[in-house]
């Protein structure tokens, strides 16, 4: 008599749709850390460009602070009755506004501000520019 063999694969069904959920979680959670520390890549990059343009207009700003106390005027300060005002532009949305006065042999800072300009303007026009032209 022949023996008859029948055969059944072992009940690993469930064990394998458990493995396959397992490695997409993964695989997703992957995604997801590699677009985060991506975006924050960008924002760290994005903030260190806004403190070096920062630092940029506070230098040159300092710059024309020292031509004032050294008895220079520089054609960008506006002056008027010991106030001196200048702008200093950080970035195409933002300047850095300086309003400064001398009395009694002594320099006071007014105003020393990173200012958002708004929309279509320049420094120029927050700063009353003669235009040459006569009152």
């Amino acid at each position: 008599m022949k023996k008859q063999h029948s055969f059944s694969p072992p009940p690993v069904g469930g064990c394998s749709l458990l493995v396959i959920f397992a490695v997409l979680t993964l695989n997703v959670f992957a995604l997801l850390g590699l677009s985060t520390v991506q975006a924050e890549q960008r924002l760290a990059q994005a903030s260190a460009q806004a403190v070096s343009d920062y630092y940029a207009a506070d230098l040159q700003a300092e710059q024309l602070f020292a031509r004032l106390r050294s008895g220079e005027i520089p054609p960008q300060v506006q002056h008027k009755d010991g106030t001196y005002r200048y702008a200093c532009p950080i970035t195409q949305q933002q300047t850095l506004m300086v309003e400064l006065q001398f009395s009694a042999d002594e320099w006071q800072v007014l105003r020393w501000q990173a200012v958002t300009l708004p929309q279509g303007s320049t420094a120029d026009e927050l700063l009353n520019v003669w235009d040459g032209s006569a009152p």
